[in-house]
């Protein structure tokens, strides 16, 4: 009996790769300014170089982590600095931008796998909990006369984080199942992207930059604190809303 192998993988330049995933990306609708403009392209030069070069998705997601992980140790053992600011956001942005490489890659490769795509949710979300518990370290241990009260921003944009997060991504998957599969496209808008910017993770990334000047950094810090429990807040009633409305 003669079994027949899988068809060989497509042979692509870099260009021809970066050109498929032109036509090969997520949803537009929802998606905060940086993460659509800035990240998912830098990702998709990523993907390409990484498809050319034979590598996985769960490569570049232990890449993002690598990474993700260097700049929150930073954040912990050393004293705030400009030089550090400049590091630390570099490494968070990186880990971000092969974050987004991974599930092109994926897409230029023939579609995810199920454990890649829990592979890459898992990363995400042990990357945002130490993050933020890195702040709260660096800020007990190198910002003198810290009122108390400062100390729990962390715990809050955390909070803000996971229930936006996972709150989010359980509402896609009842609207979508109810929908029978199709995703909910609400719409192509700038402005709404522009608006989202306080819950993009890049966001978060480029406000490490202050980090030499911790007050002021803690100031910016908080004030995205607050945003992301008001986005919270908006998505909770809507999200209600929507599913009661089913």
């Amino acid at each position: 009996m003669v079994v027949s192998a899988d068809p060989p993988a497509p042979v692509l330049t870099y260009a021809e790769a970066v050109s498929r995933l032109r036509f090969a990306q997520k949803p537009k609708a929802q998606t905060p300014a940086y993460l659509r403009f800035v990240n998912r392209r830098l990702g998709g030069y990523l993907a390409a170089a990484s498809f050319v070069r034979g590598w996985t998705p769960n490569r570049l997601t232990a890449i993002s982590a690598a990474l993700s992980l260097v700049g929150v140790i930073a954040v912990m053992l050393v004293e705030p600095s400009w030089w550090l600011g400049i590091l630390v956001s570099v490494a968070l942005l990186a880990g971000f931008a092969f974050d987004s490489a991974d599930g092109q890659l994926a897409r230029l490769r023939g579609g995810g796998s199920p454990v890649g795509e829990w592979l890459d949710h898992v990363v995400d979300a042990v990357k945002s909990c130490l993050l933020h518990s890195a702040v709260a370290i660096s800020a007990y241990r190198f910002v003198p006369d810290l009122s108390g009260w400062v100390l729990l921003l962390p715990l809050v944009f955390l909070t803000a984080y996971v229930a936006l997060a996972f709150g989010s991504m359980l509402r896609d998957q009842l609207l979508r199942a109810q929908a029978g599969g199709r995703p909910a496209e609400t719409g192509d808008s700038l402005v709404r992207g522009l608006l989202l910017l306080p819950v993009d993770y890049g966001t978060l990334g480029l406000a490490f930059l202050l980090l030499g000047a911790p007050r002021v950094f803690l100031v910016v810090y908080g004030i995205l604190a607050l945003l992301n429990v008001l986005f919270d807040l908006r998505l909770l009633v809507r999200t209600f809303r929507q599913l009661s409305a089913v």
